[in-house]
């Protein structure tokens, strides 16, 4: 395979998974003052809204382009 094909595939992949899931979350360390000799830090979750017009330009525009483009030769 091709860099375009793996290329193609991976925003393929992306795409699909953006409009199943819709949105994705990851942790978030907060910078808290430390107080004394102990230090705090509390942990908070941040959620991503992946919009759908973003899934689908990434499944049909990106990846099927660059995933047929090699096809053209």
């Amino acid at each position: 395979m091709n860099a375009g094909k793996i290329a193609g595939l991976s925003l393929i992949v992306a795409g699909v998974l953006g409009l199943a899931y819709g949105s994705f979350t990851y942790p978030n360390d907060t910078p808290t003052p430390n107080v004394g000799p102990s230090a705090l830090s509390a942990k908070d979750k941040e959620t991503v809204n992946v919009p759908i017009w973003a899934g689908v330009v990434a499944f049909v525009a990106c990846g099927a382009l660059l995933l047929f483009a090699g096809k053209r030769r």
